[in-house]
């Protein structure tokens, strides 16, 4: 795939424009702008994948009869949070973008979802997992797909709590995805009768996790919880079979765990992992008819929940957008999200669902573990399903949130 691209902000972000639909003699259309890590620890679960599912979500919208002109922009936040908002401002008010997502980073999300409010344009965040994004910093502008900290510690802490994992050590990334995700999980783990017998903050980016893995060891917690995602979860996990924690009885709770983390690890050093996702490309027919579709634009990769997301969040925001007209769309972000959460949700990766008044998306969540090498029959064919919790039950119930502006 190839995305030419130019330079912003001195160079410290990179853009790229994608036009996917011109229409001559017509009023714009609606501009989407993703926002991901494209060089950087989260590449893999957003990334050039990413930017690729919201353009089949624009041809697979085009293809349902919603003839809106629409135009891609793409860029890099660095993980940088006042990279992310400064190049959301300049995309909002300089070139006309009329919504945002991806942005894995619950730091970068937060940021733009600010932005966003202030200039009333929509933003549909799918990677960032804080679940303060519909909590106490939501917004009437932002949409939630796909997963969020709470939903992730009810489902996999709560499985390995049962399992008797009742004592617990996180090892927690520095930075708002990482302490919330040790403050969801930690709540669960009390409630159910555990312990939290301590944790130790790991700078993100890490490459040596060998000290924080030993305090983790001497604890002597029967789980340690890895508050982190992407190259740091994997480098966690890896370094921990390199030192034979888990072979002397110590559980790892990979509480924010991607299929591309599981590709990087490999099955011989993943097998038994339990994760929670919300999309896997071979759960169904419709998962596989959606990943058969993106597969020429990507090669030889799947795409991951968070890419999904994008996916999902894109196709709908694109079916309210065509519900209300795109001049009334561009008016007004907020009108929009409104819009989306009244209308229900049903496309490939998730099926049907709904947004909340505090704009989370509710679907199903699946509890999963990672298979054995010998069970593995093709290439990605990773998990096997272990349980599900119904869209319903799956995430944090709307009157324990506390966002400002839904009233109980």
């Amino acid at each position: 795939m190839l995305i030419a691209r130019r330079g912003l902000l001195g160079g410290a972000a990179m853009a790229a424009s994608l036009p996917v639909v011109r229409a001559r003699g017509q009023t714009p259309g609606i501009k989407i702008g993703v926002l991901g890590d494209q060089s950087g620890m989260y590449r893999d679960l957003s990334g050039p994948v990413a930017i690729a599912a919201v353009k089949l979500a624009v041809a697979d919208s085009k293809a349902a009869g919603r003839d809106i002109p629409v135009e891609i922009v793409s860029g890099d936040h660095q993980n940088k949070p006042d990279v992310a908002a400064a190049l959301a401002r300049q995309w909002i008010q300089r070139d006309g973008v009329d919504m945002i997502t991806d942005t894995p980073n619950s730091a970068v999300a937060l940021a733009v979802a600010a932005v966003c409010k202030e200039l009333d344009k929509a933003f549909v965040n799918s990677p960032a997992a804080t679940a303060d994004l519909t909590g106490s910093q939501c917004e009437p502008t932002t949409v939630h797909w796909t997963m969020d900290t709470w939903m992730l510690a009810h489902s996999t802490g709560g499985a390995m709590v049962k399992a008797g994992g009742d004592s617990w050590f996180f090892i927690t990334a520095d930075y708002a995805f990482g302490h919330a995700l040790e403050r969801d999980t930690s709540n669960f783990v009390k409630q159910a009768g555990g312990k939290v017998l301590g944790n130790v903050d790991a700078p993100t980016g890490s490459s040596d996790f060998s000290s924080y893995l030993i305090q983790a060891q001497a604890s002597g917690a029967k789980v340690i919880g890895l508050a982190n995602a992407g190259s740091d979860t994997v480098n966690c996990i890896k370094q921990a079979g390199e030192f034979g924690i888990t072979a002397k009885g110590v559980k790892l709770a990979g509480l924010l765990v991607f299929i591309s983390d599981v590709h990087a690890l490999g099955l011989q050093t993943a097998q038994g992992i339990v994760v929670s996702n919300t999309f896997y490309w071979d759960r169904d027919d419709r998962t596989r008819a959606f990943s058969k579709r993106l597969q020429p634009m990507i090669g030889d990769v799947r795409a991951g929940m968070g890419q999904a997301g994008c996916y999902a969040g894109t196709f709908h925001y694109l079916k309210a957008v065509a519900a209300m007209g795109v001049a009334d769309a561009k008016r007004s972000g907020a009108a929009t999200v409104a819009r989306m959460k009244s209308i229900p949700t049903e496309d490939d990766c998730f099926g049907a669902g709904s947004i909340r008044a505090d704009g989370r998306c509710l679907h199903p969540v699946y509890l999963y573990e990672v298979k054995a090498p010998g069970e593995s029959k093709y290439a990605w064919d990773y998990y096997k399903l272990l349980a599900t919790t119904p869209a319903a039950e799956g995430f944090r119930p709307l009157d324990a949130g506390g966002c400002p502006f839904v009233k109980s």
